[in-house]
């Protein structure tokens, strides 16, 4: 299992470089934005589950996720994005490799045995007894399981983005052409 671990983190690390050649965006970046994705779904996910529950139960998992969302935002979201950027840029630029490759090896391997094994029994049981919250579960773990993938990249040193000269490149084009033949 070592093996697929490795080939799949080399491919994501592939991936990620080419999203921060084509946007300019770290995998850091990418990674938060998985996290935020994933938070939205866990909220999203225990509002649909227990809306037509009694209201007590409503209370405590509406306090509940009240008191996850303070603890995220005093943990998670206070850190900027680009201090962790900074960070793995001063890191590489060190010629360390990212800790998170060896370090967090067995959980993305549990977290990619869990998405491969639990692929046909959440589609057995989701078509069977249609429970959308077995779904929405094995989103969570898919989203972590690729968020598990994207930390443990090393990113590019910064740069702009293809897509956005590209877009600049066009739009003076564009600007620069009614200008043009207003004048012929």
């Amino acid at each position: 299992m070592l093996h697929v671990d490795a080939a799949i983190l080399s491919a994501t690390e592939r991936f990620a470089r080419r999203f921060q050649v084509l946007t300019g965006r770290t995998n850091i970046w990418l990674a938060v934005q998985l996290t935020n994705l994933s938070i939205v779904v866990y909220f999203v996910w225990a509002a649909a589950y227990f809306w037509n529950r009694d209201l007590t139960i409503r209370l405590f998992v509406g306090g509940f996720c009240a008191a996850v969302l303070y603890a995220l935002t005093q943990t998670v979201f206070r850190t900027p994005i680009e201090e962790y950027e900074n960070f793995a840029y001063r890191r590489a630029a060190k010629g360390y490799r990212n800790p998170r490759r060896l370090r967090d090896a067995t959980l993305r391997i549990a977290f990619l045995t869990l998405a491969i094994v639990l692929v046909y029994p959440i589609f057995f049981v989701y078509v069977n007894l249609h429970l959308r919250a077995l779904l929405v579960s094995y989103l969570l773990v898919v989203l972590t399981t690729a968020l598990l993938y994207l930390l443990a990249c090393d990113p590019l040193p910064p740069c702009a983005g293809k897509v956005k000269e590209w877009l600049r490149a066009l739009s003076s084009v564009r600007l620069a052409a009614p200008e043009s033949s207003a004048v012929d």
